[in-house]
């Protein structure tokens, strides 16, 4: 399923910010047209990471490597051609409508000889389809509720038309029901042979989408693989300092994290095979 060698890679990045380290000597590559949740406590570096592949952050040493080229030697929208991401939080300006806002993902395709074309209306379209959001092409994005937004976002990203997607805490702020629907959304892009890396804080979200996480303590990986081998009682205790079982669900045969009841332990951890 996945090529032998990953078009992103990350070798021994020291990254962080300002004086402040948070991850020293990383490494982990993504493999390509996996859907790779990366995972772990608050401030463990998950983030960081993200914006490091992203190319907002550089590394104090070490590289992050795309397409067999050091990121940082590729042009900004030579890099936006490649890979898009969705940052934690976005703004957008005050009075825009929402083809408007998915229309400025055309950016890293125009240039001052070569500006808007057939082919930049048709993504736009496109984008707004594969996200639901035609039907509000016309309204304020202010007017938008979060769900109806984040898709905007998502749709605006999709315009970039990359392989790559970076998604950092997309379902974040989302209710319940939104989040899910956001996931089974990326799953389709997923499907459609496309690379997703995803900062996830849900456990069992994550192992219900993903084939491939990355696990995070502290600024160092801990552990990566398919969900099914990475998610143990062992590792949720370790990495969280939460005791849990671990369980098939229901639905998808995928690990679930069931929490313990401290005040109803009087065994050692157990985890039921699966």
């Amino acid at each position: 399923m996945f090529d032998a060698a990953p078009r992103l890679v990350v070798h021994e990045a020291t990254i962080g910010y300002d004086r402040r380290t948070v991850s020293d000597s990383l490494s982990v590559e993504i493999l390509d047209r996996s859907f790779t949740a990366i995972i772990g406590p608050n401030a463990c570096g998950k983030s960081t990471l993200l914006r490091a592949m992203a190319r907002i952050l550089a590394p104090a040493a070490g590289h992050v490597i795309l397409d067999g080229k050091e990121i940082g030697s590729y042009r900004s929208k030579d890099v936006a051609r490649r890979l898009g991401l969705l940052p934690q939080s976005s703004l957008a300006p005050d009075g825009i409508r929402v083809a408007d806002l998915v229309a400025r993902g055309r950016a890293p395709h125009q240039s001052l000889i070569q500006q808007w074309r057939a082919e930049d209306e048709d993504a736009v379209w496109a984008a707004m389809a594969a996200t639901g959001v035609v039907d509000l092409s016309s309204r304020l994005v202010d007017e938008l509720s979060g769900g109806q937004r984040q898709r905007v976002w998502v749709a605006m990203l999709l315009a970039q038309q990359t392989d790559i997607l970076l998604l950092d805490e997309p379902t974040t702020f989302l209710d319940i029901a939104h989040q899910y629907e956001l996931l089974e959304l990326f799953r389709d892009f997923h499907d459609q042979g496309r690379t997703i890396v995803a900062v996830l804080h849900d456990l069992n979200q994550a192992a219900r989408y993903a084939d491939h996480l990355i696990v995070m303590k502290d600024g160092d990986v801990v552990a990566t693989g398919h969900p099914s081998h990475v998610i143990t009682a062992e590792l949720v205790e370790d990495v969280f300092g939460l005791r849990a079982l671990v369980v098939p669900d229901t639905v998808t045969g995928t690990p679930t994290v069931a929490p313990l009841d401290p005040r109803t332990l009087t065994h050692d951890r157990q985890e039921i095979p699966r």
